[in-house]
């Protein structure tokens, strides 16, 4: 064990799960006075027969309890119930009553990891905080600080990190961003004894673990959504919706219309209530635009710059050009036109492994 690093305290945000727990080990290990702590983040009944599938639950806080226990860790449960359901939840259900597709999980990050949890880690006067995210932090020769992607590149979790800011990854550890396999993660969890070494990963959205986002909506709201429009691209009216927070860009299946040929959800409009249909070559974009936009690399684009950039969580990025044409607008254009650009998800650029930054995707 190495020594206690002088006046160096770390918080390990701990989420029940293998990940945060290896990584609070390895802090431990490398000197660290570590301490260990979890976010209740909303009402537990929403997780009820749900271990396995989501994070964050009471079972999951246990596991958590458990293994700062065996690392002879402090741990603490901070209670940011008020904080999620404005932050996240009501943002989550916002973005589909406008319209839009949400990422409750770049929220999630953005709002409750590195600014309520951050926020409370310096209340407390701890160095940095931890967490098991699968990215690395470096800084340049100009003393920047960098977000790159993690060697496990199946893992890489940097598209959900691109709001953060120079404050925050200098305060920041994410010690698995070097592993370069999950397995790697697992034998050591096995190693040091913990019960969750081969817990599965969680998989839902966490306040809506069935994945039944329809029906949570409409019970969080206590609305009844109208019918509305299809359209085509050409503004003709061609069947009825059910509501327009059942639908996402790019669906096919469950439409409940049929013409004799596949048709894909391609837009909706939340103002005439109408969900646009279209063939699938009508999902391709060229280019699009973001707002809300977070630079780490850089403080500016104002030249237009090549990058790949990134539109869902899990796709491949794909080579585009930049430019920065408002204090917080990006325009992006496609070396090849990309299927599904959805309102309201991220957009997030990279230079090779580096985080370019990102932004919300209009």
């Amino acid at each position: 064990m190495s020594e206690i690093l002088e006046n160096k305290k770390a918080l390990i945000a701990m989420s029940g799960g293998v990940d945060s727990s290896v990584s609070a080990v390895l802090t431990q290990k490398a000197g660290y006075e570590c301490s260990g702590a979890t976010m209740k983040l909303y009402d537990n009944s929403l997780v009820e027969n749900t271990r396995g599938k989501t994070c964050c639950s009471l079972d999951d806080v246990e596991d958590a309890r458990a293994v700062a226990r065996k690392l002879n860790m402090p741990f603490y449960v901070f209670n940011f119930t008020e904080e999620f359901n404005k932050e996240v939840i009501q943002r989550f259900v916002d973005a589909y009553e406008t319209g839009a597709t949400p990422n409750p999980c770049i929220d999630c990050n953005r709002y409750m990891k590195f600014q309520k949890f951050y926020q409370r880690s310096r209340e407390l006067r701890y160095d940095k905080i931890v967490t098991g995210h699968y990215a690395r932090i470096e800084q340049d020769a100009n003393g920047r600080f960098l977000l790159k992607k993690a060697k496990n590149t199946g893992k890489d979790q940097s598209y959900v990190l691109y709001s953060m800011t120079q404050e925050q990854l200098s305060h920041t550890l994410f010690p698995l961003g070097e592993f370069e396999s999950k397995e790697q993660v697992r034998e050591l969890a096995q190693e040091f004894g913990f019960l969750n070494a081969h817990k599965p990963d969680s998989q839902d959205i966490c306040f809506v673990p069935d994945g039944k986002y329809i029906d949570f909506i409409k019970q969080y709201t206590g609305k009844n959504y109208p019918e509305g429009d299809f359209v085509d691209i050409n503004g003709e009216v061609i069947g009825t919706h059910k509501g327009i927070i059942g639908y996402t860009v790019g669906q096919r299946k469950g439409l409940g219309v049929a013409f004799g040929r596949p048709v894909y959800v391609v837009s909706k409009n939340a103002n005439t209530n109408c969900v646009v249909l279209g063939d699938e070559k009508d999902l391709y974009s060229s280019s699009c635009t973001a707002n809300n936009i977070n630079l780490i690399a850089c403080d500016n684009i104002y030249d237009e710059i090549n990058v790949t950039a990134q539109i869902r969580y899990n796709q491949t990025a794909q080579p585009a050009k930049v430019v920065q044409t408002d204090k917080d607008k990006l325009l992006i254009t496609f070396d090849e036109p990309q299927r599904g650009v959805a309102s309201g998800q991220a957009v997030v650029l990279y230079d090779g492994d580096t985080v370019i930054g990102g932004g919300t995707l209009l």
